[in-house]
């Protein structure tokens, strides 16, 4: 029988701590725990605990590019316009929104991102149509929608090309299909969702979108693409519901949490035809935010019974740290 040394080329170290930075398949004997230790790298992706944002809140809009650079923007917190950045362990406030709302859309970069429409407490109708771009520091009013609404989708690679599509319009019918496309200066209505609904999640960028999930007309496990002209249904989520965060593109996406008939932990993953179950989060909730991609992405906010702060950093690869025992 081959030994460890003539596998893998070396003996099994005696360390008084684990290595800072273990390689996929080594082990090792910790001699301070009196054990034998290994590390892998795993496929599947999972959660770990991150930074929590500063103010508690649920319906609010995530964008960002990374687990270790994203904004949270608005919600049900206090003040709605409120604004913060995240660089991968802690939150900071940052400038806010010029018009503070919930259930608001949103996408883009930390540096370069789009809301539209959302919802303003007050004499109705509370449903807006305003539009606010990101350059990094400061939120700029541009066009607004054709059609006021909140709890859309909103799909933006930057603040310079965005869809946005379904949601609560502010006038009968009480959800919609309306998809506009935004070129930089203003909106164009162009062709409808097949089914209408709001408090569905989106991404991707304005000519490669999916529209998923949602209430209200909607089957909760509905996802539809976008390729640049209209919407075609494809593979429903495995577990349908509304209020998810998002990550990723049209053809590699995450969502994450939501709300079916109970509070969601689910995690899916895209694969540009199919949904497949992965690692759920840790903390189940609804009407969170989310960004990043299929290998780094976060999950922010949201609530339970009560708003929360909690964020949770998802990574694909994963890798951990195993103790070997008898059993």
């Amino acid at each position: 029988m081959a030994t460890y040394k003539e596998i893998f080329g070396t003996n099994i170290e005696v360390l008084a701590s684990d290595p800072a930075n273990p390689i996929n398949g080594q082990v090792w004997y910790n001699s301070t725990d009196n054990v034998v230790k290994g590390f892998f790298v795993t496929t599947a992706g999972s959660w770990a605990t991150g930074g929590d944002l500063n103010t508690a809140r649920a319906h609010l809009a995530g964008m960002g590019e990374s687990n270790t650079a994203a904004l949270a923007v608005g919600g049900n917190g206090s003040p709605q316009g409120l604004t913060e950045s995240y660089n991968g362990s802690a939150w900071t406030e940052v400038n806010d929104l010029n018009t503070g709302r919930t259930f608001l859309p949103g996408d883009g970069t930390q540096t370069s991102g789009i809301i539209a429409g959302g919802f303003q407490p007050g004499p109705a109708p509370n449903q807006v149509a305003f539009v606010e771009t990101w350059n990094g520091t400061s939120w700029t009013e541009v066009g607004d929608l054709n059609n006021a609404r909140n709890s859309a989708g909103v799909a933006a690679a930057d603040s310079t090309a965005a869809l946005a599509f379904g949601g609560n319009p502010s006038s009968p019918p009480t959800t919609s299909g309306f998809t506009e496309s935004w070129n930089g200066s203003s909106w164009t209505e162009v062709n409808d969702l097949n089914t209408v609904g709001n408090a569905l999640t989106g991404l991707g960028i304005n000519t490669a979108a999916l529209a998923i999930g949602g209430s209200d007309g909607r089957a909760p496990g509905l996802t539809e693409s976008w390729n640049g002209t209209s919407w075609t249904e494809v593979n429903d989520l495995n577990t349908g519901r509304q209020s998810m965060a998002a990550a990723g593109i049209q053809t590699a996406g995450l969502v994450a949490g939501g709300y079916s008939t109970i509070t969601e932990a689910r995690t899916e993953e895209w694969n540009g035809t199919s949904w497949t179950e992965v690692a759920d989060l840790s903390t189940a909730r609804y009407a969170l935010a989310g960004d990043g991609t299929t290998t780094s992405a976060l999950a922010f906010g949201g609530q339970t019974t009560v708003s929360l702060a909690a964020t949770e950093e998802w990574n694909s690869p994963s890798s951990a740290t195993v103790t070997f025992t008898d059993s």
